[in-house]
């Protein structure tokens, strides 16, 4: 299976949206992350915003980047629907 990431969209509150090689689209909330070195340099909006896919990962300006795994395993995927319609 391939976890390279292919799209990436920053959204408001530090969350990232991602679309994978694989089709599959999930959500990863950075919020955790933002306290620790080095991603304590991306703690702002204007910066965070700033990010972009680079050979199958996401990364920052100053060559931060988050592992293709890890974004993985700990984000969750994005429903396209909320599938709770009222029957």
């Amino acid at each position: 299976m391939s976890l390279d990431v292919v799209a990436v969209s920053p959204r408001a509150d530090f969350v990232l949206d991602l679309e994978y090689a694989n089709g599959e689209r999930r959500r990863f909330d950075m919020k955790p992350l933002l306290a620790m070195k080095p991603w304590n340099r991306i703690a702002s909006p204007a910066i965070f915003n700033r990010v972009r896919v680079d050979y199958g990962t996401v990364v920052w300006p100053g060559e931060i980047d988050i592992a293709p795994e890890t974004l993985y395993l700990d984000s969750v995927p994005i429903e396209e629907t909320s599938g709770l319609a009222a029957a």
